[in-house]
């Protein structure tokens, strides 16, 4: 949940009783150091990874379509 762009802070402590403190500290933890790196600078004052900061419209903890898949075609010859 927490590489996930859309899923805010409060989401993950709701499910999971971890802190946004808490998810940075374990991110590092788990994460190469580059990995971590990239996911701080993508997260880092992200609308969508607070919920303060979101549209008061989007009322779910993740987007709807964050664990559908996608079908991809073959291109044709």
């Amino acid at each position: 949940m927490a590489w996930e762009d859309r899923t805010p802070f409060e989401a993950i402590e709701e499910d999971y009783g971890l802190s946004e403190a808490a998810v940075i500290q374990l991110m590092r933890a788990e994460l190469k150091p580059s990995s971590f790196r990239l996911w701080r600078a993508r997260v880092s004052g992200r609308k969508t990874k607070h919920r303060a900061l979101r549209s008061p419209d989007v009322q779910r903890g993740y987007c709807k379509t964050q664990y559908t898949r996608v079908k991809v075609g073959r291109k044709a010859r």
